[in-house]
């Protein structure tokens, strides 16, 4: 059961290390690209190239789905980034259990965005837990962890491909153990739970009174999508990547510094922040340095 393509990572380990599929879930497909054309998810698509059939029911809870599941008979229900809630009579069906490839390590950071929110947080590491399903979200016995070190620049898109990849590794190292019956559960410490909820479009403003690192941390979060904006000399910017750095003055959050080949520099309520790859209204993506040439900003 999954959706997009850090799901379809999974899909395509289990395919190539020989272990049957006997049914795909994934959403239903949903309108893509400039004319808006009904697409299937990536996790579908790989499915379909497999022949291995494929389920995208709009609902869980009304039978349909158990019934799906009762035909398929599975042994065990993988489940990598599907975007659904499942009912407990599927999550209890198969005998020998159904797993989730989470993408942090638990118990930090249950929930949506993960991956968003370590970033965001500042986190130094992160990883994937594979773990056992139970009706509360992201609470079930872990099974095996993965950890990676997150780079100083690294940002939403690098770090979700890279950790696509290490579940992909961690399912089909987890399913295999589950076959031979190699696996002990190891209880999650609630009290050291924390969460990661939806991103919302109320975060993607910079409010230039918070630290710099505070915002480089929010940028690496949300870029390359949904991106972070700030507005700079009157004008508001999609901004994709910046560096914090330590700046002494009495200049007000806000202020430009500087804006050179280098990217353009705001004071922060401690710091400054330069912004190095942006988009203006109506804009491409493109290097600070490149948006300065055709349109300097007056300091």
């Amino acid at each position: 059961m999954g959706t997009p393509d850090f799901a379809a990572k999974s899909l395509d380990a289990l395919y190539k290390a020989g272990i049957e599929v006997c049914g795909v879930f994934s959403q239903p497909d949903k309108p893509r690209g400039r004319g808006m054309k009904l697409s299937p998810s990536p996790v579908k698509s790989l499915a379909l190239e497999h022949g291995t059939p494929v389920y995208t029911p709009r609902k869980l809870r009304d039978g349909s789905a158990l019934r799906l599941i009762e035909e398929l008979a599975p042994d065990l229900i993988a489940v990598v980034a599907y975007g659904r809630i499942l009912p407990e009579e599927i999550l209890n069906y198969p005998h020998l259990g159904s797993v989730n490839m989470h993408g942090s390590l638990l118990p930090k950071y249950r929930g949506a965005a993960p991956v968003q929110w370590a970033l965001i947080r500042g986190e130094k590491k992160t990883g994937v837990t594979a773990m056992y399903m139970a009706p509360e979200l992201d609470a079930g016995d872990m099974i095996d962890k993965v950890e990676t070190e997150i780079g100083p620049e690294e940002d939403f898109g690098s770090l979700y491909e890279r950790l696509g990849d290490l579940a992909a590794e961690l399912l089909v190292k987890t399913v295999s153990r589950l076959a031979e019956g190699k696996v002990e559960r190891e209880p999650q410490n609630g009290a050291l739970a924390t969460f990661a909820p939806p991103i919302t479009k109320e975060m993607r403003p910079l409010h230039w009174e918070e630290s710099a690192v505070t915002l480089q941390n929010l940028v690496r979060g949300l870029s390359p999508a949904p991106a972070a904006e700030g507005e700079i000399a009157g004008i508001r910017f999609k901004i994709f990547a910046a560096k914090a750095e330590n700046f002494e003055g009495n200049d007000q959050p806000g202020t430009v510094l500087s804006a050179d080949k280098k990217g353009i520099l705001v004071r922060c309520g401690e710091g400054a922040l330069r912004i190095t790859q942006l988009q203006a209204p109506g804009g491409k993506r493109m290097s600070a340095a490149d948006y300065l040439r055709g349109h300097p900003l007056s300091l």
